[in-house]
Order: structure tokens, then C-alpha cells, then sequence
């Protein structure tokens, strides 16, 4: 088995997930849950009552969970977030899988889910289901609606345009910004990207070490 890197929170990385920072490589469930925890540890304690980042294993079981998923989710209290944010994933089954990526967004001040797949209408399906599944978490009938993303321009990067939207819509939605904008992130963008989350590991794999 592949050496520890780097355990962080939940999020325990081996060497083998770090090499799938290196494009033309597919990001797996350790890489975007460590960038999740990540995200949302950088928050301050105002902004981590009003912010949800779900890993990818719980957005997984969400999905095939059914009507079982509010009791399920209860200790997370996802009703107080303003924001919940979680990965979407085109697998059929509990277990780590799949082809595709995408982001599906819970944004509060509207009741509606948002979401956003950097190949157009490839997870819609998945999207909706876990929609439904949670919909009774926040009263009433939240919205759906299939926003426009950054589309990916190679069959790879699926995965980090997800990481990358989710780190966008949180800064904008906690700055107040009512139009959300993604303009930025263009395929050079998310390049730069994976370089700078394998120096962030790096960083905090060193400090870990001489700590």
C-alpha cells in the first residue's frame, strides 16, 4: 500500500492520490474530500455555522440512501447552513466509482439547489436525485436548476473543476454576491490549480513532519 502523506482532519492522502494532481489524471474521493476539508477549515468560526462542505463519500450515500437520507444527515444540521455544497458523482452504487464529477450547491436565501457539471447534462440525473433526497432537510420544496458552469475542454479535469467552482461559490456567496461569477475559471486556471494544491500538501505535509 501506497505511503501516508499527509492526514488532515478527516482526509488521509497516500502518495498515489497525490500523483493524481498530475494532469492527465482523474481526482479520486481522497483528493477532493482533503480539498473539501481543506476549504472549510480555512473558514473562521462565523463563517462555519453558515458553510457545509459534504465529502464525497456522504454525497455518495445521499444519493443511494433514498428518503433514509435526512435522518441520516441530522448530526450535520445542514437546515442552519446558509450554503451546502457536495460532489456529485455518476456511480450507481454506494462504493467509490464512476466516470464524472460535478457540483451540486444548496444556497439557502433562494431554497434552491444549483447545479453545476463542467460537462453539460451529464450527471443532471444524479444531480436531481440527490436533490429529492435531501429536499425534506430544508423545508418546503427547494428549487433545482442546472446552472451554467466552466465546461472542461479535455476528459480529465472533471474533478478539479468541481474543487475549483466550490472555492468560488463560497468566497462569493460569503462576500454577498448575488451574481455568481466563474468567468476565472478557464482551463489555464484549473491547470494552475493542481499545482498549487500539490504545494499546499506539500506545505502541510512538511509542517506535519517537523511539528
Amino acid at each position: 500500500m501506497a505511503q501516508v502523506v499527509l492526514s488532515y482532519g478527516d482526509a488521509l492522502l497516500r502518495s498515489s492520490d497525490i500523483t493524481l494532481l498530475d494532469p492527465p489524471h482523474w481526482l479520486n474521493d481522497s483528493i477532493i474530500g482533503f480539498i473539501f476539508e481543506f476549504l472549510a477549515s480555512s473558514l473562521d468560526s462565523a463563517q462555519c455555522q453558515k458553510v457545509a462542505f459534504l465529502s464525497p463519500e456522504v454525497s455518495q450515500f445521499i444519493k443511494c440512501c433514498g428518503t433514509e437520507a435526512p435522518n441520516f444527515l441530522a448530526p450535520l444540521d445542514l437546515a442552519s447552513k446558509d450554503l451546502v455544497l457536495l460532489t456529485v458523482n455518476d456511480n450507481e452504487g454506494p462504493e467509490a466509482g464512476g466516470t464524472h464529477w460535478s457540483l451540486l450547491v444548496y444556497i439557502r436565501r433562494f431554497s434552491t439547489f444549483l447545479h453545476y457539471d463542467s460537462f453539460p447534462g451529464n450527471n443532471a440525473p444524479h444531480a436531481r436525485l440527490m436533490a429529492k433526497n435531501m429536499s425534506n432537510i430544508f423545508g418546503g420544496k427547494p428549487d433545482y436548476k442546472d446552472e451554467d458552469s466552466p465546461v472542461q475542454h479535455n476528459s480529465y479535469d472533471c474533478g478539479m473543476y468541481v474543487v475549483c467552482v466550490a472555492e468560488a461559490l463560497c468566497q462569493q456567496y460569503l462576500h454577498v454576491h448575488d451574481k455568481m461569477n466563474l468567468c476565472n475559471i478557464t482551463p489555464q486556471f484549473v491547470t494552475e490549480k493542481r499545482l498549487k494544491w500539490k504545494e499546499i500538501i506539500r506545505r502541510l505535509s512538511s509542517n506535519s513532519t517537523t511539528s
